[in-house]
């Protein structure tokens, strides 16, 4: 009895989670607002933290929705309201000459050195595969310490790449909005030197 009552439990939470991180994504996808997207995001997000608790991995539970769901999503929430959400953008002009086949090449180059990382090292991916000194992570509080270790260990590349791609990103973003501004202040120089003649 006690054992179809935690089935029923684990099936459920399990559903839960995953309507959350579905509904959640095809939001990101679907809507037109960027702050309702980001907002999507963060339910994926949950999603992914309920989905972790069930695994008994409490403390990446807490790190999804301290770090991601608050300090990730707060920042694209600020680039979001920094670029201005009002502004309509004509996507054929192209800003930076030749940046989509520059951008393709970066896709290209990065989907071939994972695929190489993959197919000649030990690196892996998924909660079951991480592993320290070949032994699985221990579920419960021992884990904290083996996962410290197999970040800085085993996926250093993988989270250094994440650093160093949110540090692109966020400079990106600035440049844009201030090189566009410039514009729009010269723009309203001009008009308020004719106005005044």
């Amino acid at each position: 009895m006690i054992a179809a009552t935690y089935n029923a439990a684990g099936v459920l939470v399990f559903v839960t989670a995953s309507t959350l991180m579905l509904v959640g994504a095809l939001g990101v996808i679907v809507v037109k607002n960027p702050v309702h997207a980001a907002i999507s995001l963060i339910v994926t997000l949950f999603g992914v933290a309920i989905a972790f608790v069930a695994q008994s991995a409490d403390f990446l539970a807490a790190v999804q929705i301290i770090v991601y769901a608050g300090a990730i999503v707060v920042l694209f929430l600020f680039v979001i309201m920094f670029l201005g959400v009002d502004r309509r953008d004509d996507v054929r002009v192209e800003p930076l000459v030749g940046q989509r086949p520059l951008a393709l090449a970066g896709v290209l180059i990065t989907i071939a050195g994972l695929v190489t990382l993959m197919a000649r090292s030990h690196w892996v991916t998924g909660a079951t595969r991480v592993s320290t000194s070949g032994a699985p992570l221990a579920t419960g509080q021992g884990n904290v310490r083996q996962l410290g270790t197999a970040v800085f260990t085993t996926y250093l590349f993988a989270f250094e790449a994440t650093a160093v791609l949110l540090i692109i990103a966020v400079v990106g973003a600035v440049l844009l909005a201030r090189r566009e501004r410039r514009v729009d202040e010269t723009l309203d120089d001009e008009l308020d030197v004719e106005v005044r003649s």
